[in-house]
């Protein structure tokens, strides 16, 4: 997975209750694009993320 600074990110609930989540990628921390990235979630938490198969990017969106 390759994304960039500013992209838009959604971590999908892994169940029925769960929410998913959103965020923007602050910053890139691997080489060309790729992870680790520092993800900003909405709610104004922030952490380090290594994609999994519940994670989504939105290119180029900034919020």
């Amino acid at each position: 997975m390759e994304a960039t600074q500013g992209d838009r990110i959604i971590v999908r609930g892994r169940t029925v209750e769960s929410s998913d989540r959103h965020g923007v990628i602050v910053e890139v921390r691997g080489q060309a694009g790729a992870p680790p990235y520092l993800v900003r979630f909405d709610d104004g938490h922030e952490t380090i993320m290594y994609p999994g198969g519940d994670f989504a990017v939105e290119r180029g969106r900034t919020g």
